[in-house]
């Protein structure tokens, strides 16, 4: 029997793709942080302590990530704005 050795083509991003997909992980992590706040307001009593957890891991994500945005120089205004018209309802 051959063996047959598939050959996966790796393609580099370009800094342009890695900065859109920082922001988009930015925008992600910013919804997470959302649901479990608004998890956290309507939870059980025997929930509150797992939202508590979710809350400070999801706000730990976030801050990692935006801190990474603005070493790239990427603005929280850049992506407050994308977040808001991605959002908009028309």
């Amino acid at each position: 029997m051959d063996d047959f050795q598939k050959e996966n083509i790796i393609i580099e991003k370009t800094p342009e793709e890695k900065k859109i997909e920082l922001i988009v992980s930015v925008l992600k992590a910013k919804r997470e942080l959302d649901l479990a706040n608004k998890n956290f307001e309507t939870a059980e009593s025997g929930l509150i302590d797992y939202y508590v957890y979710q809350i400070k891991a999801s706000k730990s994500k976030l801050d990692f990530l935006v801190n990474k945005a603005k070493q790239k120089g990427i603005s929280l205004n850049m992506i407050e704005e994308i977040y808001f018209r991605k959002n908009q309802v028309s």
